[in-house]
């Protein structure tokens, strides 16, 4: 990457970190409020699927359905530099369109990856999840936050409203979790959930961590595959969306 071209990337990252810092409140929420679901949820898998299956379904349950949840905090930093009128100054700049998103999407990376460690993390020392193969989770981790930050990404851009993008992260972040399987495993939903779970991301993100936690490394290749093309199609797709005809970047 050119110098001035690194210079102008690494300036917007601190200045959509700053932005993020002086309003936490969106990120506080969505990383306290996993804990208190896992701690809630935990006695119900227990009991039904023992301790070991239990507590793992708790906490891949709760980390695939709040990192969704999470999708907000990369949509919203787009949207709003479009509802705020900053976009157009953005705009005008040198900054290459893939350059914009990657300066929007590096603080809701880290703040995804941190609200993932937080949950196994809690998972761990509390509940005594077992993680024998922490590489391989790292792995799946990563993937899952890259398809996060590309579809997050795809959606700020083509939203007009807050109330849209919070309706689109909100319904279909509980609806992708949940015929992914990862609220309630699939054996126990409809023949037909089980049939559309692979269409959805979060179907790969749980069972990427639970082939992970079992040492799987085939399953979690396929997994990561799988999410990392959900993160370069939705990237490729908000990039061109930010392009016009003429290579210039259109108003959104």
């Amino acid at each position: 990457m050119p110098r001035e071209s690194a210079a102008r990337l690494a300036v917007l990252v601190r200045h959509n970190l700053l932005l993020m810092v002086r309003e936490p409140g969106p990120v506080l929420s969505r990383m306290i409020l996993p804990l208190v679901f896992v701690t809630l949820l935990r006695p119900l898998y227990v009991s039904g699927q023992g301790r070991t299956a239990g507590t793992e379904q708790a906490v891949v349950g709760t980390l695939v359905t709040f990192s969704l949840l999470a999708l907000g905090i990369c949509g919203s930093a787009v949207l709003t530099e479009r509802l705020g009128r900053t976009w157009d100054r953005l705009r005008a700049t040198a900054l290459r369109p893939a350059e914009l998103l990657v300066g929007k999407v590096v603080p809701a990376f880290a703040a995804l990856l941190v609200q993932q460690f937080l949950i196994v993390g809690f998972g761990v020392c509390v509940f005594g999840l077992r993680v024998p193969h922490p590489f391989l989770l790292l792995g799946v981790l990563l993937s899952w936050s890259c398809a996060l930050l590309g579809i997050g990404t795809l959606i700020g851009v083509l939203v007009r409203s807050a109330g849209a993008l919070s309706a689109a992260f909100d319904i279909g972040g509980m609806l992708l979790s949940s015929v992914g399987g990862a609220l309630v495993p699939l054996d126990a939903l409809p023949a037909w959930v089980s049939d559309a779970a692979p269409a959805s991301p979060g179907y790969w993100a749980a069972r990427g961590v639970r082939a992970a936690l079992a040492g799987d490394t085939y399953t979690v290749a396929a997994a990561c595959g799988t999410l990392l093309c959900v993160a370069l199609i939705c990237g490729a797709l908000a990039s061109v969306r930010l392009r016009g005809r003429s290579g210039r970047l259109v108003a959104l």
